[in-house]
Order: C-alpha cells, then sequence, then structure tokens
C-alpha cells in the first residue's frame, strides 16, 4: 500500500494525484512516497520505495513549471555522458514526472561532514569540462544568455534585496548603472558555452563510481564560460579560501584546454570569473531576499552574508566595481546591520 509518511508533510490533492498517476506508472500501489529534497521553486521531489528500488517523483504544476526543458535538458546531459537522471515516465498534462534516483547525498552534506573536498572538486571540475567540450553540439538549441537575461536578473538586487529587504529607496542604487552595465559587457564577451546555471553544492551528488550526479539543470542556457565555474567555486552554501579556488580555477584551465575549449589566458579568465561571480551573487542576493518576500521562504536568508562577502570581496579590487564597494559600504552594511539588530517577526 503507498504512504505518504504522514509524520513528514500533510497530504494534499497534488500528492494524492501523483499516487494515483504512480501507481498507473507502477502498476501497483504497493510503494512508499516520502519527501525527497526541497526546492526554491513550486517544484517537489519524492522518493518513491518499492523493496529494493528507489525513484524521484517530481510534482511540477503545469500552471506554474513547465516540464518541457527538464525534459529536453535532461536528454542533452545523457547523451554528453555525464550522470544526470534519467527520465522514466513524464506526464506534461498534470505536471507528473518519474526518474531514475541519484541518491541523497549532496556535496554539501558530505563536506560539511569532512568529505574530500579535493577529490570531490576534481570530478566537479572534469564533469563541467565534459558538458562544456562535449555540449557544444546543444548548446545552441538552449535559451541565449542574453543581454535581456542578465539584466532581468541583476534588476532582482535593487529590486528585493536593496528596496524591498532592506528598504533603501530606488535613489540610492542609481549610482550602480555603470557597474551593472560593465559586468553584463563583460559576461557576453565570454566564449559562450553549455551553461548547467546551478552547478553548486546543493545540486551535486556524491555517486560512488559516476560521481558527480547532476541535478535542477532544467533552467541551462547558452552563456558565459566562467558562469557555472563560479557557481561551483564560489558557491553560496559553502565558501572556500582564495588560494584553493584559484588552484582549483588553474586545474580547470589546464583541463578545458586539454578538452578543446577555447580558455582565455590566466589573468583574463581570473577577471571573467571574478566579474561573473558579481553577477551571479548579486543576482542571487535577489533571489534570496525574494524568497522570503514574495514566497515566505527564509531559509535562503542566512546564506545572504556569505554572498554579500564574495561581492565585497571582489568590488574593492576592480577600479570599475568602485561605486559598488562604496555602496555597499556606506547603504547595505549598515542596513544589515540594523536589521541584524530588529530582525523582521513575519513576512513583510
Amino acid at each position: 500500500m503507498s504512504s505518504l509518511s504522514h509524520g513528514a508533510f500533510t497530504p494534499d490533492a497534488r500528492l494524492q494525484q501523483l499516487e494515483e498517476w504512480l501507481a498507473g506508472v507502477l502498476g501497483t500501489r504497493d510503494f512508499e512516497l516520502r519527501p525527497a529534497s526541497s526546492d526554491a521553486s513550486f517544484r517537489r521531489y519524492f522518493r518513491v520505495s518499492r523493496g529494493a528500488s528507489t525513484w524521484i517523483a517530481m510534482d511540477a504544476p503545469p500552471d506554474k513549471e513547465d516540464l518541457g526543458p527538464y525534459v529536453q535538458v535532461a536528454q542533452m546531459l545523457a547523451s554528453i555522458g555525464v550522470n544526470a537522471p534519467r527520465v522514466l515516465e513524464c506526464d506534461y498534462a498534470q505536471g507528473f514526472l518519474l526518474n531514475t534516483d541519484l541518491g541523497s547525498r549532496t556535496y554539501l552534506a558530505e563536506l560539511e561532514r569532512g568529505a574530500d573536498a579535493h577529490a570531490l572538486y576534481r570530478d566537479a571540475i572534469a564533469a563541467l569540462v565534459r558538458i562544456q567540450a562535449e555540449g557544444a553540439a546543444h548548446a545552441a538549441a538552449l535559451p541565449a544568455y542574453d543581454e535581456a537575461l542578465l539584466r532581468r536578473e541583476i534588476a532582482l538586487f535593487p529590486e528585493w534585496f536593496c528596496g524591498r529587504h532592506l528598504g533603501l529607496g530606488p535613489a540610492l542604487t542609481e549610482s550602480l548603472q555603470e557597474v551593472y552595465e560593465l559586468l553584463i559587457a563583460e559576461a557576453l564577451a565570454q566564449p559562450r558555452v553549455f551553461v548547467h546555471r546551478d552547478y553548486h553544492s546543493r545540486n551535486l551528488m556524491v555517486v560512488d563510481g559516476a560521481n558527480p550526479g547532476i541535478l535542477d539543470f532544467q533552467d541551462a542556457v547558452h552563456g558565459p564560460l566562467t558562469y557555472d565555474l563560479v557557481s561551483l567555486l564560489r558557491d553560496c552554501y559553502i565558501a572556500w579560501p582564495t588560494e584553493q579556488v584559484e588552484q582549483w580555477v588553474g586545474d580547470y584551465a589546464s583541463l578545458a584546454s586539454a578538452a578543446g575549449i577555447r580558455v582565455p589566458p590566466a589573468r583574463q579568465l581570473s577577471s571573467w570569473f571574478d566579474l561573473m561571480g558579481v553577477q551571479r551573487h548579486l543576482k542571487a542576493i535577489g533571489i534570496f531576499a525574494r524568497l522570503w518576500h514574495r514566497d515566505g521562504k527564509p531559509g535562503y536568508l542566512k546564506d545572504i552574508p556569505r554572498t554579500l562577502g564574495y561581492v565585497r570581496a571582489v568590488s574593492v579590487r576592480y577600479p570599475g566595481l568602485t561605486p559598488l564597494a562604496r555602496f555597499l559600504e556606506q547603504h547595505v552594511e549598515p542596513a544589515m546591520a540594523r536589521l541584524n539588530d530588529n530582525p523582521p517577526a513575519s513576512r513583510a
């Protein structure tokens, strides 16, 4: 008999529909259904167990999520030869999908438990290079990471973080327009590759014999060379010493060059890596604030200081980012301190 594991969550209509769909797909109701992971989107994931076999079921409400990109990119990654879930069954109309199961050992959890970071990042960098080198034929079929998308992303920072979260007026952020233009121009100047777009420790799984398992790839785009590399090495959820990050960037450059990827000289690669990171981190900070104020999800607020720290560290090293460094010092840091002294009791 299927089980919704009532102690873990409250059953709802979508879960009941998912149960019915799984019973039809599996040809039996003799399975268990339990939460598998959380997500910043409207998607939900559940582990389906029957005897020694497990699968992952995705609930993606069709009025809020489109399964098409997920299925498309899953097929691309399978053809590239990296370890991503295989789609076994898909119901576009209901928004249900059944995947192979890559387990529950995220990079983040394993690293926090003391796993060998060098071994895990060696595997992650090798998989990234494979995606970029072998995925070139697929990349052009992905949405373009173009100027319009870059602008929409960077606008999340002044709107949701500065304005909604910190209460800073729009006049204060006008000084950042030149910074935004610089970040966008530098991103667009980079060679274009297959970009996973969320290639970090929460979406990489430790899988014995086929490491890493790669999740949450549905937002893949055709975009800047360094985007996934900075997502991995300047992760919003775990930080590494600067010297270690530089070593891993060098490892990537050597491996990528050997695979035929057009990698620039070290100084240019480092600059693109830094500036791409600032763009990505400003976006992420805006998203973290939006997840709280719009969606009622406070769990990502704790990751803002780490992510903001990356922006601060880079902005003081590049003359073109001086207005951003000044803005952080004069407005963001005092506002953050005030917010820490008087945290909101509930969502705004």
